[in-house]
């Protein structure tokens, strides 16, 4: 397991875990993603809330959201006006959120609610202040991923992690998990689409903050239709990195973090 060495924050200190969930017409998959996740939450103890946020859908993802929120307690959907995109709906999760952490977690249940309990550990736990899973070590797994996605994300990510020179193999992942801190030491963030979810961990990186990379399981969705489309998002990483990049090297640590 990857990592830089854990600050020292003290034990326990954390007080309440957000999930941030993007979602786009996602209906279907939404009410047993919600429940597993609140019902691992619960079991284990986590304090937590769940932010929701409805990007502009156009089937009954809302109405849906309404009627979930009298048997998830935690539950606390919100819509994001507009302009729409899936980083911008993070993003406008991000401020809305009330947690001293966040994890950022797919509507598809793509992510597993079990991983997301393990990032909370490390961060309250153990200290660190970013939580990176891969599913691409030892003990991680992947379940009917298409093959070109696969292929162009291997590529994806030897790149990134070439260009940063990190020991971290799935930069691309958005499935997260970071202190408050580190993500208002990480604003303005520019991504409007699917290139946040290199964008914030690259920022944490080059800004200093501790992480460290966990295994996590991975799997296709059951319902509804995958929104990222691979040719319209390869210049929009790039500039990402290439941004993150030159911060790294040009800017003569100007944002990274007060120690």
């Amino acid at each position: 397991m990857a990592s830089t060495p854990a600050p020292n924050h003290p034990p326990g200190t954390l007080k309440l875990f957000s999930v941030v969930m993007p979602a786009r017409d996602e209906e279907e998959s939404l009410p047993s993603t919600l429940r597993d996740l609140h019902n691992a939450f619960a079991a284990a103890g986590v304090p937590h809330e769940i932010v929701v946020v409805d990007d502009g859908s156009k089937d009954r993802t809302w109405p849906v959201l309404q009627d979930l929120r009298s048997e998830i307690s935690t539950l606390a959907p919100i819509q994001n006006p507009g302009p729409h995109g899936f980083g911008r709906a993070i993003v406008y999760g991000l401020n809305h959120m009330k947690g001293d952490a966040v994890a950022i977690m797919m509507a598809d249940a793509s992510d597993s609610p079990l991983d997301a309990i393990k990032y909370w550990r490390l961060l309250n736990d153990e200290g660190f202040e970013c939580a990176f899973g891969s599913r691409f070590i030892k003990g991680g797994k992947v379940i009917d991923y298409p093959w070109v996605k696969l292929f162009v994300n291997r590529l994806a990510n030897l790149f990134i992690k070439l260009l940063f020179r990190i020991p971290l193999n799935d930069t691309t992942n958005a499935f997260k998990a970071y202190r408050r801190t580190v993500i208002d030491g990480c604003r303005p963030f520019l991504a409007p689409h699917f290139n946040l979810t290199v964008e914030i961990p690259l920022k944490a990186i080059v800004r200093g903050y501790t992480w460290t990379v966990t295994p996590i399981s991975w799997q296709n969705r059951k319902h509804g239709v995958a929104k990222l489309k691979i040719k319209e998002m390869g210049s929009r990483y790039f500039f990402i990195c290439a941004y993150v990049w030159l911060e790294k090297y040009f800017s003569r640590g100007d944002y990274r973090r007060n120690v």
